[in-house]
């Protein structure tokens, strides 16, 4: 009789946690089409497809084989600096001399020490697998607090890429380090940590410059939300930031440092271009060219900043002013605001690039479901969009690029850019009210 008793209160709290996973499952199973469709169940969805990453990261680990590209180098880059030299015109590895700055030295020297001198593939691995779940928890943080993309899309942002994967944990490049410091920072910023959101952004120029193409944006938003008094200190810690981290190899030799490390006119080479591939090898490499681009890049950027972007009704020039003194009183910055003027201006890089190697797919793949989906034009459905995101991928994965590889490419970036263009522009309410009061 006591046994039975106690075997019936034993069960109850089982019984009870078991009646609540049974009402929850059912009450998911009838609201399955909202779960896919509606942004107030990202974390639930991430949630899930963060479990299966873990399993599908660790199998392609253990069972898909390593490609040896640059990791070597970059050891050899970080031992030449471990074993005194700071001229980074001597520093060089199997791929070239060392492109990169002070901030990629550090990180991949501890890299160097944790995998036995660069000689622990696996451990590396690992690591990056790591990597690569902080980088997509970061995203579904972003993706959470603007509430703009359906979470069934979210799949094929993580799970359906096989040359993410490749680039992480296959490939152990330095582009996905630069970029997961890049989201963090997003994240401070729509925190509205800005000191220490400038501080991470200047973190990830120091791995990689490419994070340079999200500056005019971070820029725009900075005057935006402190005039140009207010932005000068957050400018100040981004500069600083690289002098302390340069200072060794800046004593040791300034221009060397500055002209290898942040060498914007560094040629590529033809044979790994992504996105130029239906071009004579002699017109991509022609400084003509190279010039329309930056021409083209920067005349679509100030396009954007005049047209889009800035949307109070007053001249652009009123964003140096103290925000207290314009005549359109400042909104605070909604996440909508903060991650379409960052990730457009990204992708407007992106698109004007004098080159994409394999590895720059990690510069916006992630930034890819927002810039469809938060700003939908009209005629672009949700089928439409998912061609589009399986067109990039699909031109990202023919190796090597061909010329219909690249031309598709331009074409799916033109669809975006025109219904960034087009579509709606997700700026705060408050805007807009305040502009038709005045």
């Amino acid at each position: 009789m006591a046994a039975s008793v106690r075997k019936r209160a034993r069960a109850g709290p089982a019984a009870r946690v078991a009646g609540f996973c049974g009402q929850w499952l059912r009450r998911a199973w009838q609201e399955r089409r909202l779960l896919l469709l509606e942004p107030r169940y990202t974390l639930l969805v991430a949630a899930c497809l963060c479990l299966a990453e873990v399993g599908i990261t660790f199998w392609v680990i253990h069972r898909v084989a390593y490609t040896e590209i640059d990791w070597k180098a970059y050891m050899a880059e970080v031992e030449g600096v471990i074993n005194g030299t700071y001229d980074y015109t001597q520093l060089q590895g199997d791929t070239g001399p060392l492109v990169y700055p002070a901030g990629f030295v550090y990180i991949f020297m501890g890299l160097y020490y944790v995998t036995g001198h660069g000689t622990d593939i696996r451990m590396a691995q690992h690591i990056f697998a790591v990597l690569y779940l902080a980088t997509l928890l970061l995203v579904f943080l972003i993706y959470h607090q603007t509430c703009k993309v359906p979470p069934f899309v979210f799949f094929f942002m993580c799970c359906a890429s096989y040359r993410v994967h490749s680039i992480f944990v296959l490939r152990l490049f330095n582009d996905p380090v630069a970029m997961a410091l890049l989201f963090l920072s997003i994240n401070l910023l729509l925190a509205q940590r800005w000191g220490w959101g400038c501080c991470c952004f200047s973190l990830a120029v120091s791995v990689k410059m490419n994070v340079l193409l999200f500056a005019p944006g971070l820029l725009f938003l900075l005057l935006t939300q402190f005039g140009l008094r207010g932005a000068l200190p957050k400018l100040g810690i981004c500069a600083v930031l690289q002098v302390v981290l340069g200072l060794p190899f800046l004593l040791e030799n300034p221009v060397g440092y500055l002209s290898r490390s942040f060498d914007l006119g560094r040629q590529f080479l033809f044979r790994w271009t992504v996105n130029w591939r239906f071009l004579p090898e002699t017109l991509f490499l022609h400084r003509a060219f190279h010039l329309v681009l930056l021409a083209t890049h920067l005349t679509l950027l100030l396009l954007f900043v005049l047209c889009r972007w800035h949307r109070t009704g007053e001249s652009i020039l009123s964003l140096l002013k103290d925000p207290s003194k314009r005549k359109v009183p400042p909104q605070p910055l909604t996440p909508n605001h903060i991650v379409s003027t960052l990730f457009t201006s990204n992708f407007i890089g992106i698109c004007f690039s004098r080159s994409l190697h394999y590895q720059f797919y990690v510069w916006y793949f992630h930034t890819l479901p927002y810039l469809l989906w938060a700003t939908p034009a009209r005629w672009l459905t949700h089928l439409l969009r998912l061609l589009v995101l399986g067109l990039i991928e699909l031109s990202w994965n023919t190796y090597p690029s061909t010329s219909c590889s690249s031309a598709t490419l331009h074409v799916c970036h033109a669809v975006i850019l025109l219904q960034l263009w087009l579509g709606p522009q997700p700026f705060p309410k408050s805007i807009q009210h305040s502009k038709k009061a005045h």
